[in-house]
């Protein structure tokens, strides 16, 4: 595949792995549809990269904003070859602490949105019969965390249907890729957060939480080389995890899963019946 010369669709682009890999996209050449709630932090880029760089002002819980965005890719660029939902935000809150309000607008911005953004590309990708679509899931959306049950149920809820769409879409030349993000320093645990109101009963809990948190989070200015090695790929996976924080619990976590689900062997044999 032709490592130059891409055009990108990407979300969440004004701050964080948003920004970094729009910026590392538009310095090799390729073109970008950057959207942004506001496109005032996207200036810079059209100041450096002109033409080259399509600001679009994008909330993606609001569909018809989401399909005009996509339509205003294709008139500038012609096509699309790469979509990157990263729009998403922290939602820190024991379950018992998040207002249905709270909750609602998690799956809104980090699951809806998504799904948005996929079926408005998905028309234009198979019509060129290639695409890639990498959606910006976590660690929280293979493991499940104390304070982040909302956002990890948001982030479980975007892998299962980005599964199930990566065997959909596949005769069609589209790929999809599970991004996998575990434990960097982006503004995702702070500006960019919401904090649920905190019952006293869990602040052992999360007392807890924070002495067992990792001592350094990882750098996302070094991950621009894995997201270009990916879209670049004739082969690309359907999960990427980036750190080293994936790699070093995730295999015990499965071994646990697979140890109680084979203990528990007669029990769910004997629920099939005859």
């Amino acid at each position: 595949m032709d490592s130059a010369g891409k055009v990108w669709f990407v979300t969440g682009s004004s701050r964080g792995f948003g920004r970094i890999w729009v910026e590392a996209a538009l310095e090799r050449g390729d073109s970008v549809a950057a959207t942004a709630r506001s496109t005032e932090a996207l200036a810079p880029l059209v100041d450096r990269f002109g033409d080259r760089v399509l600001p679009i002002a994008l909330d993606v819980t609001d569909r018809a904003a989401v399909d005009a965005a996509v339509g205003a890719a294709v008139a500038r660029f012609g096509r699309i070859d790469v979509v990157v939902n990263n729009a998403g935000y922290g939602l820190f809150g024991a379950v018992e602490e998040v207002s249905e309000q709270e909750a609602r607008e998690q799956f809104e911005t980090n699951f809806f949105g998504a799904l948005w953004v996929t079926q408005a590309v998905m028309p234009v990708l198979r019509a060129q019969r290639s695409g890639h679509i990498l959606q910006i899931s976590s660690v929280g959306g293979v493991a499940a965390f104390p304070t982040l049950g909302i956002y990890n149920a948001s982030k479980w809820a975007l892998e299962a249907m980005s599964e199930s769409l990566a065997a959909e879409v596949a005769e069609f030349g589209v790929r999809v890729t599970l991004v996998e993000p575990g434990g960097y320093a982006t503004d995702w645990s702070g500006p960019s957060a919401v904090r649920a109101a905190e019952l006293d009963v869990y602040d052992g809990m999360r007392e807890r939480r924070r002495a067992a948190a990792p001592a350094q989070a990882g750098d996302p200015a070094a991950t621009p080389a894995a997201i270009l090695a990916v879209v670049d790929s004739d082969d690309p996976p359907l999960r990427l995890l980036l750190g080293t924080r994936g790699p070093t619990f995730l295999p015990s976590l499965y071994a646990a899963r697979l140890a109680e689900w084979e203990s528990w062997r007669e029990v769910s044999v004997a629920a099939q019946g005859s």
